[in-house]
């Protein structure tokens, strides 16, 4: 009897033991192998694409004060990327109502400005605000997470799962391009786009990406041989709050069952984006805060670079020497903390990555000018090219490219590995081209420039040049380049050195169409 109560006894421990050890060594090896900011899996996806067409949203959702397009999921350029796109058009005074998303999102600022808050769980209200009511005759003030102005030409990066709002307190329209990478490992659930609102009762065609019932439930109801119809509002909330009980919410709120029955906006008409009653001003005291804010991280950005490229040799010296001692670098979770993330990157034209006077300039947004995106394995590049530029054909090495046409018309090409012109169109504002990994591409502005916003599924996004000075044709022999093309070698020359540019290509005479 004794022996069996200690064999027992062995066991528990051995089992226990086990399993804190492979906690232990789970643990170990995730910081070993994907410390913080590391890239993250992606879900891979069937890219099958024949040929490609410059898409228009294709769903429109009007609210009281904006309205909110989309993009078709089931389009095969974004099923292979992974993604969902959207568009959002907010009128003065209109507040996009608080949500979060399952995904990653990151999205541009293409017309107007506005104030945006993103609030992160478990961080303090270190901002405040001045209140319009009193009580006692004394002014009150409202505490919160920081809020962000909203300019043309910003990127802002979110998590999945973090709550965000924003609000028009411009002149004019506010409208946001958004991709949301649904395919990013931070997304558990399938790769359908699902928005999550706090408040409000937005059309369930909102919440659901511009699907009007999941496929599931399209199915079931076909199946049964019922007629669907056009989703307009939902009877019922949409809202996170209005599938709980109001006696649950009085009680984890502190509030009465009437006031509950209010949040969960069941009769609410006004949709996604509605109209400010409260006049929400931006304080003074914040403005002045917010803009020393902004040139101290801009100034903190430079410094970094500067410092990054100083230590860069020594950095990779030192790691060689730990390797070498059987050790490896990790990250601990400090590079950034949390509730500090900057979440938004101006693209001003002093700050381009490349700059022609006579063709344009290429400015990139990624994990090294704004550090939130190694978490998220996203980046962003803005092209502006003048009259009749090009930007030099180039492949993505390490990325799709889902690109926005913001301004201007001019002609993409992209080609397949099988040598096939699968786009070759003219473009123009508002519409959605994907250039998929590796696929060559160029693009040629028209007459009236051409602009755009892409956004890349990588964090350090590459390319690869196929002409101009840092191009592939540069770094090949003269001699590689005769044979594989079957040329002289006066003419590999040129074709090596024709071009001193780098990216963007200004218009030569006599080429122009």
């Amino acid at each position: 009897m004794a022996y069996s109560s200690s064999l027992s006894f062995s066991v528990c421990l051995l089992v226990l033991f086990h399993g804190c050890f492979a906690q232990i060594d789970l643990v170990t090896n995730h910081h070993q192998d994907q410390p913080w900011g590391q890239p993250q899996p992606r879900r891979q996806s069937q890219c099958q694409l024949q040929n490609l067409n410059a898409l228009q949203p294709k769903h429109r959702f009007r609210s009281e004060a904006g309205e909110t397009e989309f993009w078709d999921q089931n389009e095969e350029q974004f099923q292979c990327a992974g993604v969902a796109f959207l568009r959002h058009k907010i009128q003065r005074k209109g507040l996009l109502l608080p949500s979060f998303t399952s995904a990653p999102m990151l999205f541009y600022v293409e017309q107007g400005e506005g104030i945006h808050g993103a609030v992160f769980p478990g961080c303090p209200e270190t901002y405040q605000s001045q209140s319009q009511q009193n009580i006692q005759n004394r002014p009150q003030r409202d505490q919160h997470q920081k809020l962000r102005r909203l300019k043309e030409g910003d990127v802002v990066a979110l998590p999945a799962g973090v709550a965000h709002w924003i609000f028009n307190n411009g002149r004019s329209q506010l409208v946001l391009v958004a991709l949301v990478d649904v395919g990013n490992d931070a997304n558990q659930l399938d790769e359908n786009f699902r928005k999550f609102f706090l408040a409000g009762n937005p059309q369930g065609g909102v919440v659901r990406g511009g699907q009007s019932r999941d496929r599931n439930q399209r199915q079931s109801r076909t199946q049964r041989g019922e007629r669907e119809e056009e989703e307009s509002q939902e009877s019922g909330g949409n809202n996170v709050l209005s599938g709980f009980r109001d006696n649950i919410l009085a009680q984890a709120f502190g509030i009465d069952t009437r006031l509950a029955r209010k949040l969960q906006n069941e009769r609410d008409n006004r949709g996604a984006i509605v109209r400010m009653e409260h006049e929400f001003e931006w304080p003074e005291e914040g403005q002045r805060r917010q803009g020393r804010e902004e040139e101290g991280e801009e100034e903190r950005e430079r410094k970094w670079q500067r410092r990054q490229e100083s230590q860069e040799e020594g950095s990779e010296e030192e790691e060689r020497e730990e390797r070498g001692r059987g050790r490896t670098r990790s990250g601990n979770g400090l590079e950034e903390t949390f509730c500090s993330m900057r979440l938004k990157h101006r693209t001003p034209a002093s700050s381009a990555d490349v700059f022609n006077p006579r063709g344009g300039r290429i400015t990139t947004v990624n994990s090294f000018n704004l550090p939130i995106l190694q978490y998220l394995q996203l980046s962003a590049e803005r092209g502006v090219l003048y009259n009749n530029a090009i930007y030099a054909p180039h492949w993505n090495m390490n990325a799709h490219s889902i690109v926005y046409i913001t301004r201007g018309n001019g002609r993409i090409q992209i080609v397949s590995e099988n040598g096939e012109a699968i786009f070759d169109e003219q473009v123009e504002r508002g519409q959605v081209i994907t250039v998929p990994q590796n696929h060559a591409v160029v693009k040629k502005a028209g007459r009236q420039g051409f602009e755009w916003i892409a956004f890349k599924t990588n964090a350090n996004a590459k390319i690869s040049q196929i002409a101009g000075r840092v191009s592939i044709m540069r770094g090949l022999p003269v001699d590689v380049l005769a044979n594989s093309f079957g040329i002289s070698r006066e003419e590999a020359m040129r074709l090596k050195h024709n071009r001193q540019e780098v990216s963007v290509f200004s218009p030569r005479q006599g080429w122009q169409q």
